[in-house]
């Protein structure tokens, strides 16, 4: 009793010091236009969601303001930072209240949550637009609606997933949160309060309209124009960079000349700053993720331990340096299961990458492993968009929209399970670097798709929207 009512007097409170604002506000802004200022809001991380990020680039692009509203736990993208256009407006992260039952717990914070989230999207300047990710759509969707009445401004949503299928990862599909969460249809009442949408597949487009009655636009991920194949002599320092810090980018051997820089991939003659690839290096694998319940990296590990077994039997392939970039709940428990592997032909590191460097690694690595599986079937993974403007073949995991994006045999690989990837890897990887055969026929393809990159796509798909209010 004693927390519900500090929870209650904490709400009452920001309920007191909202009204105030929305009144002050209200009267500093009555006949304003906005000056054209947009919202872009997500109800987590900024720095780990790439896709806002973007949005709000291509509104200043476009010489909107934009209030970037989100958590600052990790730092937004050098771009971001820089832009004189964008202004962060942090929203303080909420820990968990510990008293009471879980239902209650979580009621309570999703209270508090909707009354600070409110307060801090009246503080800004006048929008004319609020771009909400979603999901997390609870509170979002209905706390951003009523500030748009507030500021008579127009309410984008851009589907993500959606919430419940999220939730369904932690808690499994029959939790009782999960079935409030989906037969409450929160975000399906909601959604139809906004006056544009945007999603990312077909699929969801598809799905939205039949099941939700809410009229969608697709943008599809695209990678930003920094996502590209990096020059030889920027790998080598990015190499050097990173072998101060991790293992696997050391040299195996000593340089042959004294006047030799080396990594383990690269060799630099530092009189005439000439960068080679050395003779014998290792392929170099990479995977971002989350380290959440929709990754299963044990497929990975135990496709690992099957390629290591390939190479004792006498099949000719190369060493392995693994790299598996990104932060996340479940990183400590993978990288106890990393540490029980005892390999001799492959390195694995898990390192958290400056969003700078995480490009050009992209841009240096020989193949792209993406085991990411929608909770709803109908999101596509950022990070293969990412690899693809890198020119990075992939293999991917199968779920049912993958084919919007992964071309089977065409510019990467399906599989469904570890025996499959490690078939894969083994296929790939025989005879390299000498032979790159189905690596080389990918990595031509994508160079010749000559796919939109996040500018054009943005230019052709939302500027359209935002001229309707203008």
């Amino acid at each position: 009793m004693a927390a519900a009512g500090a929870a209650l007097a904490l709400g009452l409170a920001l309920a007191a010091a909202v009204l105030a604002t929305v009144l002050r506000r209200r009267r500093a802004t009555a006949a304003g236009d906005g000056g054209g200022r947009v919202c872009v809001a997500v109800l987590g991380d900024l720095g780990r969601s790439p896709r806002m990020q973007y949005h709000a680039l291509s509104l200043a692009r476009h010489g909107r303001g934009v209030d970037l509203l989100g958590y600052l736990r990790d730092r937004p993208h050098g771009d971001v930072l820089r832009s004189g256009e964008i202004r962060l407006v942090p929203v303080a992260e909420l820990r968990g209240l510990r008293v009471g039952p879980k239902l209650f717990q979580y009621v309570v914070k999703v209270i508090v949550q909707a009354i600070q989230l409110l307060y801090t999207m009246l503080k800004i300047d006048k929008p004319s637009y609020i771009l909400l990710q979603n999901p997390p759509g609870l509170p979002a969707i209905a706390v951003a609606w009523v500030a748009c009445l507030f500021w008579r401004s127009k309410l984008i949503i851009d589907w993500h997933n959606y919430g419940y299928t999220i939730m369904s990862l932690n808690h499994g599909k029959n939790h009782p949160l999960v079935q409030i969460a989906k037969w409450f249809v929160y975000e399906k009442l909601f959604g139809r309060l906004s006056d544009y949408n945007l999603c990312v597949t077909n699929a969801m487009k598809e799905d939205l309209w039949v099941n939700c009655n809410i009229k969608a636009v697709t943008l599809y991920d695209k990678p930003a124009s920094y996502f590209k194949e990096t020059p030889l002599e920027l790998q080598h320092r990015l190499y050097m960079k990173l072998a101060k810090d991790y293992e696997p980018f050391k040299p195996r051997t000593e340089a042959v000349s004294s006047n030799a820089q080396r990594s383990a991939f690269t060799e630099m003659d530092e009189k005439n700053g000439h960068v080679i690839k050395t003779r014998g290096r290792p392929a170099l694998l990479i995977s971002s993720t989350s380290w959440t319940e929709d990754e299963d990296f044990s497929v990975l590990l135990k496709a690992l331990e099957d390629y290591e077994r390939y190479i004792n039997e006498g099949a000719k392939l190369p060493s392995l340096v693994c790299v598996i970039t990104g932060k996340g709940p479940l990183k400590d428990y993978y990288n106890g299961l990393i540490n029980k592997l005892h390999f001799k032909h492959i390195q694995i590191c898990t390192p958290w990458l400056e969003a700078e460097d995480y490009p050009l690694l992209l841009g240096s690595a020989d193949l792209g492993v993406c085991l990411h599986k929608s909770s709803s079937g109908l999101d596509l993974p950022m990070k293969v968009v990412d690899m693809f403007g890198c020119c990075l073949p992939v293999c991917a995991i199968y779920f049912d929209c993958l084919h919007e994006l992964v071309k089977h045999d065409e510019n990467g690989l399906i599989f469904r399970d570890s025996n499959e990837l490690a078939e894969q890897l083994k296929m790939l990887f025989l005879g390299f670097p000498t032979l790159e055969g189905k690596l080389h026929s990918f990595r031509k393809n994508l160079r010749a798709s000559k796919q939109l990159r996040w500018d054009e796509s943005w230019d052709q798909t939302v500027l359209p929207l935002l001229g309707q209010n203008e």
